[in-house]
């Protein structure tokens, strides 16, 4: 968005703002002057210097205001009958002279001249500092207020200088009313900071050789110019300033920042390993309900498994992934996460124990929500469709104080929906508040909850026989109709964010978790794949499993230099306890014939530990110290190194309530990460890596009783990040291979107990693509190439292929907004997913077909409110999306329509 399109979508443009200020001046004077108000439109009543007819013996009054041509002070003059004249001097009362038409009740006016004017600059937002700081890319200028948002500037290019205006401000430096730095970058003169006549401040950034071109970001402080050193003469005036409003900014499809990799706010280019950001753009327009379906624009990244239709568990690059929410790890394996107040997702690949303590090596799928926003936005949002799917929700967000200090969020949603399988429907309510406070310029908090009731059957899926999955219909669930699994989890958080000065600052976070389980379902283990005789059915139940987790997170960074060296510095300590109890009862049942299903019916039942054939249950507590150090080292502006490493102290304790036991287990590991970054250009990263991570081998034993070590991940990945159109679109190439050792395996001798020779690797290369082509038209594309095979055991997996991982993986998601005309706001959209065949389980006994599943949207929007329509595989594919074994393989979505109002206020 170019500058003059951004004013006319402003609320205080320059124009505009400085009309009403003259109004208002005008108003005040001719209030003090003869006791009434003047309003404007009145006839005679003809604006700045001019003259106002009045009653006999009076002639008028003229008004004269800073900002006019020639004009430095305020000067007023009234001329009145019988040759009245006179000159009116600040703070003086004057009675109004005699007429022969005397008007009645005339006041002395409660306010001087000079009072008026006082009013009017304390109105005004006072730029208290300036601050120049050098970037990679030039300089940034940056205007921090005491308090209030400055107007949208106006930008014209006058030799080799941008000239930026910025109405209704004033600056007041402590050390004066000006600001000017010589020679603060390569390419760039000076800079000043003046105040202009009309209550303007002017900032002039003059280029060495050519007028610079800038940025200019909307911030909760105040206004930063970004700004790059000019190399040929800027054709328009326009084009010379862009405006960008941070805080909640859309970057369409495109995002250019990211926290999980580094745990601060880094351009993806600085970043030496794979990450993608799935924007909210994105999910909106797929109306993704879930994880799954968001993630899926992703190289890499699949579902692996999903417990039973009750969570998302997923591979990427092979390798299980963790999900986290906002840099905290869930505080259960199989917590809930809804897609009503997420703002991103960002999937970081490979090895992250440097920053995230013990991990599977995959990566992390880090989802971020959304946070109170300092403007005004309500939205009323209406989903129907296939499957009686309803879902109303609402996201409102705005200021609580005049100085937008503090402000609010409230995200809510309610769903209720049948299924494509039978005997199901799902219940869920979700609400989350969240509440920000400035408490200075320097000091932040925010405190924010979750809460999630969620109701549903645990769904095993379907069965493979042979070497392909069972041909039934697709909708058939082989448990009871009494299933239930219902879940309550909360979760609260608190942020403490401190700015010791410019450079250095420091974070606290704290997030409390809790996840209550009431589960009855009915599982096969077993099937004669002759008869379909689905046996070994047991009844499980799990009454009363509470999971809580409590983590504190403190980071501290620091940007500093050491011989001309650049340095971000970040040093940080996390501290968590989960705890988990884990009644689990089983009762075994009637088979099931998959073909002809009979089901047992009637009231369900209630176990107990005594009634039970098989019973389980324990109190397990895990706590963990990890201690982390990160610098990125910027050698020149296109030469970065990033160091780092985590020490992580485990303690572990299992506490087995049946047959009163107790289990210990304490360990320890160091994991690392180097990368390098070079940029030969602006729009071209090349980049190399080395990490690491860990995870406790907990359950496993050696015959002579030892405990084993940690499962190890090491990754090597080198790739290349492009920027094309401008900046529009970028484009990310990797080839990795990551190798996990210390996998526990069968004994050959004691089958019972495990050993350490265990080893799986991964290799492939990745393409990821996002952005926008031309103006309306979006795309986010995928490809991946995967080879994960088991490549040490001591049985016959060795070399099979690990389950789930599809060798070749592919997506592509693109859509067209008319810009312009009678159908501007009317788009559409199509997307094809495609998933090679993937080994079902890890003995490779039957494998998982291909499938492209292909979806379109229909939408319209307008400023007040959007109307769309999605198909979710259009074509009605039969695929499946997962398996957990020959028992438990989850069905792909079929064809489904889904309806979405939204209302913006």
């Amino acid at each position: 968005m170019n500058m003059q399109q951004w004013q006319r979508s402003a609320h205080k443009s320059i124009n505009g703002g400085g009309s009403a200020w003259r109004l208002l001046l005008l108003s005040g004077l001719a209030i003090a002057l003869v006791g009434q108000p003047v309003r404007a439109g009145e006839e005679g009543v003809l604006g700045i210097g001019s003259q106002v007819p009045g009653e006999e013996g009076v002639s008028g009054v003229r008004l004269q205001v800073p900002g006019e041509e020639g004009v430095s002070g305020v000067g007023y003059h009234v001329s009145g009958g019988e040759g009245v004249a006179q000159n009116l001097e600040p703070d003086t009362r004057y009675p109004v002279p005699g007429t022969h038409n005397p008007i009645p009740n005339i006041q002395t006016p409660s306010l001087t001249v000079s009072d008026w004017i006082a009013q009017i600059e304390a109105s005004l937002t006072q730029i208290t500092n300036v601050r120049v700081e050098a970037t990679e890319t030039g300089l940034q200028v940056i205007l921090e207020t005491a308090e209030g948002d400055l107007s949208a500037p106006t930008s014209e290019t006058v030799g080799n200088a941008l000239i930026a205006d910025i109405p209704n401000a004033v600056l007041a430096l402590p050390e004066g009313d000006a600001f000017e730095q010589f020679g603060p970058a390569e390419g760039i003169a000076l800079v000043s900071v003046t105040n202009e006549p009309g209550y303007r401040v002017r900032v002039a950034i003059t280029g060495s050789d050519a007028p610079p071109v800038a940025q200019v970001s909307s911030t909760a402080q105040g206004l930063v110019l970004g700004v790059t050193p000019g190399t040929e003469v800027i054709g328009t005036e326009e084009d010379a300033l862009q405006v960008v409003v941070t805080g909640e900014q859309d970057e369409g499809y495109n995002p250019s920042r990211a926290t999980t990799a580094t745990r601060t706010d880094t351009p993806l280019r600085d970043i030496p390993q794979s990450i993608q950001v799935v924007p909210r753009q994105v999910i909106e327009d797929q109306q993704a309900q879930d994880i799954d379906e968001i993630v899926r624009n992703v190289s890499g990244v699949n579902l692996s498994n999903s417990a039973g239709a009750i969570a998302e568990i997923f591979n990427i690059r092979g390798f299980g992934g963790t999900v986290l929410r906002d840099g905290f790890r869930r505080g259960a394996p199989f917590e809930l996460l809804d897609t009503t107040n997420i703002e991103r997702v960002e999937v970081l690949k490979g090895p992250s124990s440097v920053l995230f303590g013990q991990l599977e090596p995959g990566g992390i799928i880090n989802v971020i929500t959304a946070e109170p926003l300092a403007e005004p936005s309500y939205s009323l949002e209406f989903q129907a469709g296939s499957y009686d799917f309803y879902r109303p929700s609402l996201d409102l967000s705005g200021p609580l104080s005049g100085d937008r200090s503090l402000r609010y969020r409230l995200s809510a949603s309610y769903l209720n929906s049948g299924s494509f399988r039978d005997f199901t429907n799902i219940e869920r309510y979700f609400v989350a508040p969240a509440l920000a406070w400035d408490i200075s310029d320097n000091t932040r908090i925010l405190l924010d909850a979750e809460f999630l009731d969620d109701t549903r059957p645990r769904d095993r899926g379907l069965v493979a026989i042979g070497t392909e999955v069972a041909d039934i219909p697709i909708g058939r669930r082989l448990g009871e109709p009494f299933d239930e699994d219902n879940v309550e989890q909360w979760r609260a958080g608190l942020r403490f964010e401190h700015d010791f000065n410019e450079d250095w600052s420091i974070r606290s976070a704290f997030q409390l978790t809790s996840r209550n389980t009431d589960s009855f379902t009915t599982e096969t283990y077993s099937l004669d794949e002759t008869t379909g005789e689905g046996s070994e059915r047991f009844f499980r139940q799990q009454l009363g499993r509470l999971e809580e987790s409590y983590a504190l997170q403190t980071d501290l960074t620091g940007r500093f230099a050491t011989w001309g060296i650049a340095h971000d510095f970040l040093f940080g300590v996390e501290l968590s306890r989960i705890t988990s109890r884990i009644p689990d009862f089983f009762l075994e049942t009637a088979p099931i014939n998959i073909f002809n299903p009979e089901y047992v019916g009637g009231a369900r039942p209630r176990l107990t530990a005594d009634e039970s054939d098989l019973a389980f249950d324990s109190l397990d507590t895990t706590n963990n110290i990890g201690i982390y150090l990160q610098d990125l080292i910027s050698f020149t502006d296109n030469l970065k190194l990033l160091v780092g490493g985590r020490f992580d102290f485990i303690d572990y304790e299992s506490i087995d309530l049946l047959a009163s036991e107790t289990t210990r287990l304490y360990d320890n590991a160091f994991s690392p990460r180097v990368g390098l970054v070079y940029q030969p250009s602006e729009m071209v990263s090349l980049y190399a890596s080395y990490t690491r991570s860990f995870a406790p081998n907990l359950f496993s034993r050696t015959v002579d009783g030892s405990r084993l070590d940690s499962e190890r991940g090491t990754q090597y990945e080198i790739g290349v990040r492009s920027e094309f159109l401008d900046g529009r679109l970028s484009a990310g190439l990797a080839a990795y291979q990551i190798t996990k050792s210390n996998v526990a395996v069968g004994d050959p001798d004691n089958p019972r107990f495990s050993i350490q020779t265990g080893e799986q690797r991964s290799r492939g290369i990745e393409l990821d693509v996002a952005g926008e082509i031309i103006n309306g038209w979006n795309i986010i594309g995928s490809y991946a190439y995967t080879d994960a095979i088991i490549s040490r055991d001591t049985s016959p997996l060795e070399g099979n292929q690990l389950r789930g991982v599809p060798r070749h993986g592919a997506s592509l998601w693109t859509t067209y907004e008319i810009q312009e005309g009678d159908l501007q706001g009317l788009g559409f959209g199509i997307g094809a997913f495609f998933s090679d065949s993937r080994q079902g389980d890890a003995r490779n006994t039957f494998r998982l077909p291909s499938f492209v599943r292909t979806d379109v949207a229909l939408y319209y929007r307008r400023p007040s409110f959007q109307v769309a329509l999605n198909i979710k595989n259009l074509f009605d594919v039969r695929y499946f999306e997962a398996s957990n074994s020959r028992v438990a393989i989850d069905p792909g979505l079929p064809l489904t329509v889904v309806g979405t109002l939204s209302i913006n206020f």
